[in-house]
């Protein structure tokens, strides 16, 4: 081979390579993915109170800046996996196993907003919801905690990224209007138009949303209803999914919601320390279950009933197992 085919060979080869890299899409710095994206963040706080420096931290750490092969080819900011009740688009992507199937979605955005979704509709992370909003490694701590990912540094990561980065000033900008006010309160019993027979630990402790005050019942936080509440008016109070709430109360969309019955804020305890209820005339399990902050299904497993069974007036319920 002439030096002067050598030579036209190997420009084609430069060629072809330059040609390739510069099809590659350029990195984004760390930087440049928070401006693009900080509003988004702070969309997300507002509407489903997650704080926007958490956010932005997970949003970072998982995409690589969004660099990584699932941000680019799947528009998945979070790392969130497909499981059993994803129906959209997936992206096969080599994790913790081989082939594990990730969401993929149309746009980044929509990553944004199911990852709020997907926190906010688990029970896991219902304590997190509680936290105040500036309280980032309360936040980090306790997703990783939650297990939201496997690295044992998870929480750690998300902290220095968060201060690294100065992201916590995100968190200023939460909308005051949304935000509660939380004022320790002297214990007492509300006046709803009818008596409330509730343990002796139920306990006012914050003042939420719209003036409404939230207690804690065995250790569940709850509020009560108002005369013109709906389920929804509750969920959107508390920026909670009606049909979290409808499961955290063993409730339906045909159940009646009255003055002064508690709704609660939080998935309701296997047991409570009292040790039997006696039922009183028409009581049903379910208005026993809402009084001790006790799930249903474990009073029917505790006194050995039948799902549907109801209790007979004189009944002795065991609460505590």
């Amino acid at each position: 081979m002439t030096i002067k085919k050598i030579f036209h060979l190997s420009f084609f080869i430069f060629y072809l390579s330059f040609i390739s890299y510069a099809q590659q899409p350029s990195q984004i710095t760390r930087q440049e993915y928070i401006q693009k994206f900080k509003d988004i963040a702070i969309l997300e706080m507002i509407t489903y109170k997650i704080p926007a420096s958490i956010i932005m931290a997970q949003a970072l750490f998982e995409s690589d800046n969004g660099n990584s092969p699932l941000a680019v080819n799947a528009n998945n900011h979070f790392g969130i996996k497909c499981h059993k009740e994803w129906t959209g688009k997936t992206y096969l992507y080599d994790d913790d196993l081989k082939n594990e199937c990730f969401r993929k979605y149309d746009d980044p955005l929509d990553s944004y907003r199911d990852h709020s979704e997907f926190l906010i509709s688990r029970d896991r992370y219902d304590s997190l919801f509680f936290l105040d909003m500036t309280d980032y490694k309360g936040w980090a701590y306790g997703l990783k905690r939650a297990g939201y990912a496997t690295s044992p540094t998870y929480a750690q990561q998300l902290i220095k990224i968060i201060e690294d980065n100065r992201l916590y000033e995100l968190d200023n900008y939460f909308d005051k209007e949304y935000e509660e006010e939380i004022t320790v309160l002297e214990k007492k019993k509300i006046d709803v138009g009818r008596e409330i027979i509730l343990p002796d630990n139920f306990e006012a402790v914050a003042r939420g949303p719209n003036g409404r005050m939230i207690y804690t019942n065995n250790g569940v936080k709850f509020t009560f209803a108002r005369g013109t509440d709906t389920f929804f008016k509750i969920a959107n109070d508390f920026t909670i999914p009606v049909s979290r709430l409808f499961k955290m109360n063993e409730l339906t969309p045909d159940d009646k919601l009255h003055e002064g019955e508690p709704v609660y804020l939080q998935k309701k305890k296997k047991h409570a320390k009292k040790g039997f209820h006696t039922v009183a005339a028409g009581e049903t399990l379910h208005a026993i279950a809402q009084e001790y902050a006790v799930r249903i299904k474990s009073l029917y497993k505790i006194n050995g009933m039948e799902k549907g069974q109801e209790p007979t007036t004189g009944q002795k319920i065991i609460i505590d197992q």
